[in-house]
């Protein structure tokens, strides 16, 4: 087991876009939209959280590349009465690309409001039966080495 070596590897501009989700009970929901989670508003923190979670990604995933991150911009909305949605875009110039900076800090951001509402999710006995990450994908990717070649094979050919 290794890293891959990229030691040859030009440095290119990378982006990665990921997105995921968390069903929630809408009475949490009613309550993050009013402003009345007892732990601070869990749409902010998220964004925080993805941020430092970007950073570190290289600690958390044994294998993954140490990155100079140039950009991380993380997303946080409501997008029903029971669904909150985190995306996370992340940018870097560097010689592999940012797609696990940007699938860890969409989960952690997911977890942290996971975290802040935890005690409104529970039922009676103490387990979540409604509460739920769904859907963490990368939706874009970005290597704009492909591009400048794609350029100067037209102009030569």
């Amino acid at each position: 087991m290794a890293m891959v070596d990229i030691s040859e590897k030009p440095e290119t501009f990378r982006e990665a876009t990921t997105v995921g989700i968390i069903k929630l009970k809408p009475e949490t929901v009613r309550l993050i939209r009013e402003g009345k989670i007892a732990k601070g508003d869990p749409l902010y923190t998220a964004k925080i959280a993805g941020v430092l979670a970007a950073k570190r990604t290289c600690e958390v995933i044994p294998l993954c590349h140490p990155l100079p991150l140039t950009n991380v911009d993380i997303d946080t909305k409501i997008l029903r009465n029971s669904i909150v949605q985190v995306s996370a875009t992340v940018k870097t110039k560097a010689q592999t690309g940012v797609e696990m900076e940007a699938l860890v800090a969409t989960a952690i951001g997911l977890l942290t409001i996971w975290d802040m509402v935890k005690q409104y999710e529970k039922d009676v006995k103490g387990q979540y039966p409604f509460t739920a990450i769904e859907g963490i994908r990368v939706v874009k990717k970005v290597k704009e080495v492909a591009h400048v070649e794609r350029k100067h094979k037209k102009t030569q050919g």
